[in-house]
């Protein structure tokens, strides 16, 4: 399962829990980040962002058991402007060569709203029609967005318990050690805890798109 992302830290702080999860069920897993996210406003560690954030990246790698990391260099806030074509085209080339089997994203919309997210989204919907490969998104309840916009003035996106296909009792250990190595990020991040919080000991997924069913 290929997890594409725009940013490092998207695979953790988003994604990780969910990884785990695939990976203690005997799931290989990859990360493709489109961007080094070095125009992110968030710099609790000292350096350029873009070198930090790799280097993080490798290590909550690890922390997750991923098999497999692509980092691009696409600009970091700048995916929208990008043809789609090209994004599309760097999903299908690392699937391929990693194999894979299905992506997991972040929901339409990008969760918060992020442009960068959704187009992430966007390019592994196309690359999953390409392939015939199923896609499936990472989602947050309403009740959890609205709380989370309401105490921070954010725009998270959630669904309805009618949207959601599969909610998924997961441990966050491994998530929490792998967010950790993200320090430039999560050091002055109250909204990412507050969400975790909210969360508990769950998370919710939705199909983007099936599997195919043969035989």
């Amino acid at each position: 399962m290929v997890a594409v992302c725009a940013h490092p830290d998207d695979e953790s702080f988003g994604l990780g829990a969910v990884i785990d999860s695939l990976t203690a069920a005997g799931t290989s897993t990859a990360v493709l980040s489109f961007t080094r996210g070095e125009a992110s406003r968030l710099h609790g560690a000292a350096g350029d962002l873009g070198v930090v954030r790799a280097t993080e990246l490798a290590a909550a790698a690890r922390a997750l058991m991923v098999s497999d990391v692509l980092l691009l260099d696409h600009a970091d806030g700048a995916l929208p402007g990008i043809d789609l074509d090209i994004l599309v085209d760097d999903v299908v080339r690392y699937a391929t060569a990693v194999g894979a089997g299905g992506f997991l994203v972040f929901d339409l919309g990008g969760i918060t709203g992020h442009p960068d997210h959704q187009r992430a989204t966007e390019a592994a919907l196309l690359a999953g029609e390409r392939l015939n490969l199923a896609v499936i998104a990472w989602s947050i309840p309403v009740s959890v967005a609205d709380s989370l916009n309401g105490a921070f003035g954010t725009a998270f996106a959630g669904r309805t318990e009618a949207e959601i296909d599969i909610v998924l009792r997961v441990d966050r250990s491994a998530q929490k050690r792998a967010i950790a190595l993200h320090a430039s990020q999560a050091t002055d991040n109250p909204v990412l805890w507050r969400r975790l919080e909210l969360l508990g000991d769950t998370e919710c997924l939705r199909w983007l798109r099936r599997p195919s069913v043969t035989g």
